[in-house]
């Protein structure tokens, strides 16, 4: 995912717990009983090192929005990135942040995850060059060198994307380097790079004065889907229903604290995670902040819609990404979000 910015070591916050009845205005009622000796803890595991992705989640901590719904909220930041899924297919983490790819994926080998909510609700990876480069369109990678990290959907939007626009795939050469994206494109190692966020290393770019062109997966024949999702056990969901109901809906009030002050809510994610730079983080939440929230009005945060997840689950069937169609079939679920469920 992010290049530049140093990771910082595992970050752990919580919150203490106290006993709440959540009552708002359309939202589902549901009250948890608790007690300094008896609280109700639940363990969030990040994708990765905590950025402008995750601005709400340590807003709502910031703003007691978690303890309010009498919950004690530790988010754990992943030493292995790929561990997330696993750890809470294994019951050993109660809610990951992941992606849609990645869920389904996990599916496809069995593991027993649903999504509950979508935490950015449109693809974020695109196809980033610098100025210099002159790449503007698919039609501009002919005879370009694109780097990648080496994962094979990522792979299947290259193919996909120089298919649409007429391009022959073997007039493009693609390079793995890993995580290190920024590096070889800034070393001239690559033309391009295919997996950089247009609202984070993009922005990097800019700030340096790099002059970024920025291809999005989904205006160029990639399906759209939900980068950042939120993903529980199917068990977490029939044995704790009311815990990831109150989770959901205290996010969705950190994020929408978010949208009404980007600037004290990056405060409170830098405060929390000295290592960032405030520039890039208040940069990267200002941009990203429509895709925080449904493009419908009248659905809820965290809404996903079905017929993408359909559309995109189909198009890595095709792509022989899974093979599994129950990999697909409720994979995301709106049930608990604000106004949802029972």
């Amino acid at each position: 995912m992010i290049r530049l910015a140093l990771r910082p070591l595992t970050v752990v916050a919580s919150v203490i717990l106290l006993s709440f009845a959540l009552a708002a205005c359309g939202e589902k009622k549901a009250v948890l009983t608790a007690s300094p000796s008896h609280n109700l803890p639940l363990t969030l595991m990040l994708d990765w090192f905590p950025n402008a992705d995750h601005v709400g989640i340590y807003q709502a901590l910031a703003e007691g929005d978690f303890t309010r719904a009498g919950l004690d909220v530790h988010v754990q930041v992943p030493s292995d990135p790929s561990a997330p899924l696993r750890l809470v297919a294994a019951g050993k983490a109660d809610i990951a942040i992941s992606y849609e790819p990645e869920v389904l994926l996990a599916r496809n080998q069995d593991l027993p995850l649903v999504s509950v909510a979508a935490v950015v609700q449109e693809p974020l990876t695109s196809i980033v060059s610098v100025g210099s480069k002159h790449i503007t369109s698919p039609a501009s990678l002919r005879g370009k060198r694109v780097g990648d990290a080496g994962i094979p959907y990522q792979h299947a939007y290259l193919t996909t994307i120089l298919a649409h626009a007429g391009v022959p795939a073997g007039s493009v050469k693609e390079i793995n380097v890993g995580d290190n994206l920024v590096p070889a494109m800034l070393s001239g190692r690559v033309d391009a790079t295919l997996g950089a966020y247009w609202n984070y290393e993009a922005i990097q770019l800019a700030q340096l004065h790099k002059h970024p062109n920025v291809i999005r997966m989904d205006q160029v024949g990639v399906p759209s889907y939900d980068e950042l999702v939120l993903v529980v056990s199917k068990n977490m969901i029939v044995s704790h229903p009311s815990e990831i109901r109150l989770f959901v809906q205290a996010l969705a009030r950190g994020y929408a604290s978010v949208r009404k002050d980007p600037a004290t809510a990056v405060q409170n994610l830098v405060r929390a995670n000295p290592g960032l730079d405030p520039k890039l983080q208040l940069a990267s939440v200002r941009a990203t902040l429509p895709a925080f929230f449904p493009s419908n009005p009248n659905n809820p945060w965290g809404w996903q819609d079905p017929n993408r997840w359909n559309a995109y689950g189909q198009w890595m069937m095709s792509e022989h990404l899974i093979s599994n169609p129950n990999a697909v079939i409720d994979a995301s679920t709106n049930e608990l979000l604000a106004g949802k469920g029972l």
